[in-house]
C-alpha cells in the first residue's frame, strides 16, 4: 500500500536548520493503525512529500504493533525508484535494502510495539544494464531528478517502503510514500571580467573585449526577399555567454550580429522584434534518450516545448559600422525549469534555437546554410527542422559560489510570456521559498 500526502505542496529552502518529520501509518481491516513510518526531510512542512538532496541521508524509524501482525518474520525498509513510460511497465533503477528485523536471528520472540531506527545513504549514481545484445555490460548514470507533470509521456519515482515479511502462504504487507529527490548543481563560474562586470554593475563586455567569456557560433545565412522587390543575404553571428550552464533565475547574455551590404535589409532585421530566439525543452522516451542525436529516434518520442523566449535591443558598445548591426540581448532561465538529465529510457535536455527572422516586408527563403538544427549542427540536433542554428546548454540550481548574475534590460522591458508547462509537478517561486507540486 502506498501513502503520500494530498496536493499541499511542500516548500524548502537549501539547508533548513531543522529536519521535518514525516509520519505515516497503515491500519488493519478495522480501522486499527498497526504499522507506523517516519522519515526526516528537507521538506519545511510535514504535510508535504518528503525532500531529499544528493548525497542526503535518510533517516527515520519503523514501528510494527506485533500483536496485531500476526504471522511476521522480518521488517525491511527500501529506497527504490523507477522510471515509467506511459502504457509500459515500470523499470527500476534503484534498491537500497536494509534489514530491521529478522525473527530467526532474534534471541527471542517479539511482542507488543517494537521500534527500529533506520539510515540509509542516497548514491550519486546507479548502474542501468544495457538493453539489446550487450545486456551483460552495465552503464553509471548520475541519479535523475523526480520528474512528473501531467500528460508527460514519462515519470520518474522515488519512494520510500517498509515491507513486514510474513510466513509462508501470506502476503507480506508494505507501506510506501514517494518523495522527491533533486540533485543540487552548480554551475561553473562565468570568466574574470563578466564577474567584475556583475559585481560592479558595469557593462558586459562583448566576445571581442572577452573571448573568454562568449562561444562563437558558426554564422549562418539569413535569406529572403524584402519588399516582394529584390532577394538579400546577410550573415548572423550569436555569441553565448560561457560557460554554457546557467542557473535557474539568471539571464542568458547573448550577442547577435548581422553583416551584409544591403543596409535597408540590416535596418530591417535588426530590430529586435524581427530575431526569434527560443530556449527548447526536449523530453526523449525510449532507447534512443541517451544518444547525442535525438533525430536519431521516432518523432512521436520526442516531446518539445519552448520555455523561454530572448529578447534583445541595440548594443552601446562601440562605434556603429556600416554594414554592421549588433544586438545585445538576454534570455530569463526560469526559476520553474526542471533540471535537464540524461537517462536511459527518458530524458530531458535544453537547447537554444534560432529560428528564421520575422518582420514585415520580409520573407524568408525556404532554405538556408548554416548550422542546422535539423541535421545537428551546434550541439542541439533534432530540435526544429527550419531552425537556422542550434545550441545544447544545460541548466543547474544554483550559482557558481560568489557569482550573482545580473540582467541587463533597458529600464521597464517586460519580459516575454511563456506557457507553464510545469502544471503539475515543478517548481513555483515565491520570495525565497520554492514549492514542490504533487497533483495526481
Amino acid at each position: 500500500m502506498a501513502l503520500s500526502p494530498e496536493a499541499d505542496p511542500p516548500s524548502y529552502v537549501s539547508r533548513p536548520p531543522d529536519f521535518t518529520e514525516h509520519r505515516y501509518q497503515l491500519e488493519d481491516s478495522k480501522g486499527r493503525p498497526w504499522l507506523w513510518l517516519t522519515v526526516k526531510s528537507r521538506s519545511r512542512e510535514a504535510r508535504q512529500l518528503p525532500l531529499f538532496f544528493d548525497r542526503d541521508t535518510i533517516t527515520g524509524s519503523v514501528e510494527v504493533d506485533l500483536d496485531k501482525a500476526e504471522g511476521s518474520k522480518g521488517v525491511l525498509i527500501s529506497v527504490t525508484a523507477g522510471v515509467t513510460a506511459v502504457g509500459q511497465d515500470e523499470i527500476k533503477f534503484l534498491d537500497v535494502t536494509s534489514e530491521l528485523w529478522d525473527a530467526r536471528s532474534s534471541p527471542s520472540k517479539l511482542t507488543g510495539k517494537q521500534s527500529w531506527p533506520y539510515s540509509i545513504v542516497l548514491p550519486t549514481d546507479c548502474t542501468v544494464p544495457e538493453r539489446g545484445k550487450n545486456k551483460q555490460r552495465q552503464q553509471v548514470y548520475p541519479l535523475p531528478p523526480t520528474f512528473s507533470e501531467r500528460a508527460s509521456p514519462a515519470y520518474i519515482d522515488y519512494k520510500l517502503v517498509v515491507t513486514v515479511r510474513k510466513s509462508a502462504f501470506r502476503v507480506n504487507q508494505t507501506l510506501a510514500t514517494s518523495f522527491v529527490y533533486l540533485p543540487i548543481i552548480k554551475a561553473d563560474p562565468p570568466s574574470h571580467l563578466r564577474q567584475l562586470a556583475y559585481r560592479e554593475g558595469s557593462a558586459l563586455i562583448g566576445p571581442e573585449g572577452d573571448p573568454d567569456g562568449w562561444k562563437v557560433l558558426p554564422s549562418v545565412t539569413v535569406a529572403g526577399t524584402i519588399f516582394g522587390a529584390r532577394q538579400v543575404e546577410l550573415q548572423c553571428t550569436v555569441a553565448l555567454s560561457k560557460p554554457l550552464t546557467y542557473a535557474l533565475g539568471s539571464p542568458i547574455p547573448i550577442v547577435l550580429t548581422l553583416r551584409g551590404h544591403d543596409e535597408q535589409a540590416l535596418d530591417l532585421l535588426a530590430t529586435p522584434s524581427a530575431v526569434r530566439l527560443h530556449l527548447i525543452r526536449l523530453r526523449l522516451v525510449g532507447s534512443h534518450a541517451v544518444q547525442d542525436n535525438p533525430a536519431a529516434g521516432r518523432s512521436n518520442n520526442v516531446f518539445r516545448d519552448s520555455v523561454g523566449t530572448a529578447f534583445f535591443w541595440p548594443s552601446d558598445e562601440g562605434a556603429p559600422q556600416p554594414g554592421v548591426r549588433v544586438l545585445q540581448g538576454e534570455l530569463e532561465v526560469k526559476k520553474g525549469l526542471k533540471l535537464g538529465f540524461v537517462f536511459p529510457r527518458f530524458s530531458l535536455r535544453y537547447t537554444l534555437v534560432l529560428m528564421p527572422f520575422q518582420a514585415p516586408g520580409f520573407v524568408p527563403s525556404t532554405g538556408h546554410s548554416g548550422a542546422s538544427a535539423a541535421s545537428g549542427g551546434g550541439g542541439g540536433g533534432g530540435v526544429v527542422a527550419e531552425a537556422l542554428l542550434s545550441e545544447r546548454i544545460a541548466i543547474a540550481s544554483v550559482n557558481a559560489p560568489g557569482v550573482v548574475p545580473r540582467s541587463y534590460a533597458p529600464p521597464g522591458y517586460v519580459f516575454p510570456e511563456e506557457g507553464d508547462y510545469n502544471n503539475t509537478v515543478g517548481y513555483l517561486e515565491n520570495g525565497n521559498q520554492r514549492f514542490y507540486h504533487h497533483g495526481f
